[in-house]
């Protein structure tokens, strides 16, 4: 595929397409039934343990009516919000749309939360229902007691299907018993449809609210960045309670029809080799992944050659700029050379490299077309090519653009500046109208393809006994891309050692997230301090990348 970029952008309307009654639950199962392809696998799932499940579109359509109808004769009512706590399993998906197809809002959580971190979720979106497995039920229950207005848990037993859900609504019985036709509800493009929590610089996650439309609200992005074709078999390795597999991996290439490969590693870690075995078996063709995960395949390369991998025709990268020798690397082992892009969860892939135009390899492309991009000072003042500015996107000219922050109307306000959505991302434009991403402007930790607020991590730290003050920041790693850093000051009476290291990690990983917990730990005298008493977080992470 080969286009006229100026062109093309210039003539793209990106409300093109967007009809004013349009529900994505009813558009990626029914529409894709009425639309002749019913018998299309549109999910082929597999685990850990060798377990295997295939959906049609009709299929899901009609798993989705169900759970719509029970869901319905529970109570849960248009805009009612329902967390969905789920692995990556079918039913994630089958949860999301019939959520969707009633009118309601589903919001997506890691399965790696703990129990602070979920009941925050829960009680920060009023959500009246939660959806999960009974190996990850523990947290609902025990933040159950602080959220007044849950009241459903529905379980689904697994990985065991033999367990019992307990107390909890029993997913299988609920199905079973529920009737077999639903009629959704008639909801306009602007109702929301999910809420994506994200990390800040300060303070607790925030709920980034999107709507029904979203499906269709990446056109330019699906076309020339994804370059989805009818026939492709797409796959994303990450966890589904994330925006990027949440997208790549559900909302787009359902809403185009398409095949989706799901791989559920049971808690396990990314696994190079059992990649490579899923694109043969399944003949991927159309790959989504952060960095790490190609770094990881890279790693471990030379396994590559025992599979068969020629069905591989297309991949992207999103999260941050991979090297040149990396790319290199990538296109000379599996054929394919993955196209970098840059967004967020308040509007996804802003700026990308697009199939079918010349790729600079550490640049995140250029805009979108139709997609309205600015690289401005703190002044909103546009900076010349070749200088540092914020990335700002002019919010009319992008249908995927977030509503609000979810009860957050301060923060809301924050970034969105007149017409202009205020990214915090600092990028340098050359002369050829390429973007080159420089960091962020504020100290959002990107580890691993997570966004981590360094304040839930410093929050968590000096909750320890042993800890004073604390300061996190992303560190250079060669892998990871990035990693958490923690700078800490002690209190009297303990003393710095490999230890007490080790001792304040677990403790990290039991109150919070994995991947919030830190992989290096520093011991230091004091924090530098602006004179109001905040912590230098750019000091330090400058003095990290220095030493690198």
């Amino acid at each position: 595929m080969s286009f006229d970029y100026q062109r093309t952008w210039s003539e793209w309307d990106p409300w093109n397409g967007i009809p004013e009654q349009y529900n994505l639950g009813v558009a990626l199962t029914q529409g894709q039934v009425e639309a002749g392809r019913g018998d299309r696998p549109a999910l082929l799932w597999e685990n850990a343990a060798g377990a295997t499940r295939t959906f049609t579109y009709h299929q899901l359509d009609a798993a989705t009516n169900r759970l719509a109808a029970a869901l319905s004769q529970l109570g849960i009512v248009r805009g009612d919000r329902v967390l969905l706590r789920l692995p990556n399993l079918p039913e994630f998906y089958i949860a999301a749309l019939a959520v969707a197809k009633l009118g309601g809002v589903f919001v997506p959580s890691s399965i790696q939360l703990r129990t602070s971190e979920v009941g925050y979720r829960l009680r920060d979106s009023g959500a009246v229902a939660a959806i999960t497995t009974t190996e990850l039920a523990e947290p609902i229950e025990e933040a159950s007691g602080s959220c007044p207005n849950l009241k459903h848990v529905i379980v689904a037993p697994y990985p065991d299907p033999r367990s019992s859900t307990g107390k909890h609504l029993d997913w299988n019985r609920l199905m079973d018993e529920a009737p077999a036709s639903f009629d959704p509800a008639p909801t306009r493009n602007d109702d929301l449809a999910f809420i994506a929590y994200t990390s800040g610089t300060t303070g607790d996650p925030k709920g980034v609210a999107h709507f029904q439309r979203y499906p269709l609200s990446y056109e330019s992005l699906l076309r020339f960045w994804h370059d989805y074709r009818d026939d492709d078999v797409v796959a994303c390795p990450s966890e589904l309670g994330w925006l990027l597999p949440l997208t790549s991996a559900f909302l787009y290439p359902l809403g185009r029809g398409l095949t989706v490969v799901q791989y559920d590693s049971l808690g396990g870690k990314f696994d190079a080799v059992k990649w490579f075995e899923l694109i043969a078996k399944y003949r991927i063709t159309n790959f989504t992944a952060p960095p790490t995960s190609y770094r990881m395949l890279m790693a471990n390369a030379d396994a590559a050659a025992r599979f068969e991998l020629s069905s591989l025709r297309h991949a992207v990268s999103a999260g941050e700029p991979l090297p040149a020798d990396t790319l290199r690397a990538i296109q000379k082992h599996f054929g394919v050379m993955p196209l970098d892009g840059i967004g967020m969860s308040e509007c996804m892939v802003y700026c990308f490299n697009m199939a079918g135009q010349p790729m600079r390899p550490g640049s995140c492309g250029r805009p979108g077309p139709g997609t309205v991009i600015e690289l401005m000072d703190d002044d909103l003042n546009p900076v010349p090519d070749g200088q540092d500015g914020v990335l700002c996107v002019r919010s009319d000219s992008h249908p995927g653009m977030m509503k609000q922050y979810w009860n957050k109307p301060e923060q809301t306000a924050e970034i969105f500046r007149g017409e202009w959505y205020i990214s915090g991302d600092e990028l340098r434009r050359d002369a050829d109208g390429w973007f080159w991403f420089q960091g962020r402007n504020d100290d959002v930790i990107n580890a691993s393809g997570h966004r981590i607020s360094p304040f839930e991590v410093e929050s968590c730290l000096v909750s320890h006994p042993a800890v004073l003050e604390a300061a996190a920041i992303e560190s250079p790693d060669p892998v990871r891309g990035g990693v958490v850093k923690a700078f800490l000051v002690l209190r009297s009476g303990f003393e710095p050692s490999d230890s007490l290291a080790t001792e304040i990690r677990e403790y990290v990983k039991q109150a919070a997230a994995p991947y919030k917990c830190p992989r290096k730990v520093a011991f230091v005298e004091s924090l530098p301090k602006t004179t109001s008493g905040k912590i230098k977080r750019r000091e330090l992470r400058e003095s990290e990348r220095a030493a690198d």
